[in-house]
């Protein structure tokens, strides 16, 4: 007589390079909705400044168009001083959508820098070969648009710690800000 031993379903063997895949993966993922979602707000927000900004021009014509009477003078002077001040907003906020600009260019570098580190770690054949690391590596470095970064990622790939890298990266990004001349590191907006 035969027992019937029902069937024990085991779980699949825990591996830490799968788990590591897969945090990789969530990480990438949050970075993408995250600059996805804010990119939405962004451009609203780039359509709007643009309207007032054109909106701003038009009424510094048409206070430049006033003829000029006592009255209208002051009056003139008021509203040439808030339409300076308006477009001075206006210019410290086209300034932020920049440096948001690049906020948002460096998580999607930072997002295929971990995708091509996933392919990597996934891939057998791949996992421990040098030049595959070198590749990831070399692509990571190219997408540095700055100096500071670049300077940051060589100490990185030396051994310096998280801590050591984020000092000489503010070291020579403060330096960079105080520098003058144009460099690749000027901000272009979109």
């Amino acid at each position: 007589m035969s027992q019937d031993v029902p069937h024990i379903k085991t779980a699949p063997r825990w591996d830490h390079i799968s788990e590591t895949i897969t945090m990789l993966y969530l990480a990438v993922c949050q970075i993408e909705t995250s600059v996805c979602d804010s990119n939405k707000s962004v451009a609203h927000l780039t359509k709007a400044f643009t309207r007032l900004a054109n909106h701003n021009q038009n009424l510094n014509a048409y206070i430049q168009a006033l003829p000029k009477t006592a009255d209208s003078q002051t009056f003139k002077d008021n509203a040439e001083t808030s339409n300076q001040d308006m477009q001075s907003t206006i210019n410290e906020s086209i300034e932020a959508f920049q440096f948001y600009d690049r906020i948002s260019q460096r998580l999607d570098h930072i997002a295929r820098g971990l995708e091509r580190m996933c392919e990597v770690v996934s891939d057998t054949s791949k996992r421990n070969d040098p030049n595959a690391w070198q590749a990831i590596q070399t692509e990571v470095k190219s997408s540095y648009t700055m100096e500071a970064e670049r300077i940051m990622f060589e100490h990185i790939l030396k051994g310096a710690s998280v801590k050591e890298a984020l000092k000489i990266y503010h070291h020579h990004f403060d330096n960079s800000e105080n520098n003058t001349s144009t460099d690749d590191d000027d901000i272009v907006l979109f």
